[in-house]
């Protein structure tokens, strides 16, 4: 209720406390995933593997993407490159979501031949 008030005294250790957790289970999880990679080789190749596949689609998205500036509700403007990163956002989704999308009918297709 206190901060409603506008005292935030009492919330903000609880902020940092948060914070703090936060910080110490991503690293922890980012050194137990690394450790869980480098102790076997095929998992850190197949992961390397699709690290790279994604920086592929990531530059050809970019690739794709053009920069222009573009006026905002609020007045302002939005960069070129800023909106070339909008741009290729964007199309890392499409192609992603159309990867998945064909994964999904070649692996119904793969079953339904099978049987």
């Amino acid at each position: 209720m206190a901060a409603t008030s506008g005292d935030f005294t009492t919330v903000s250790p609880l902020v940092s406390l948060a914070i703090a957790i936060l910080f110490i289970t991503v690293s922890i999880t980012l050194v137990f995933s690394i450790l869980n990679l480098a102790s076997s080789s095929k998992k850190l190749k197949k992961s390397l593997i699709f690290i790279g596949c994604f920086v592929v689609v990531t530059v050809i998205a970019y690739a794709a993407s053009d920069g222009v500036e573009t006026p905002m509700k609020d007045g302002e403007v939005l960069s070129a490159n800023g909106s070339r990163w909008v741009g290729t956002g964007l199309r890392m989704f499409y192609i992603l979501a159309a990867l998945a999308i064909l994964s999904m009918i070649l692996s119904g297709a793969k079953k339904i031949l099978k049987k």
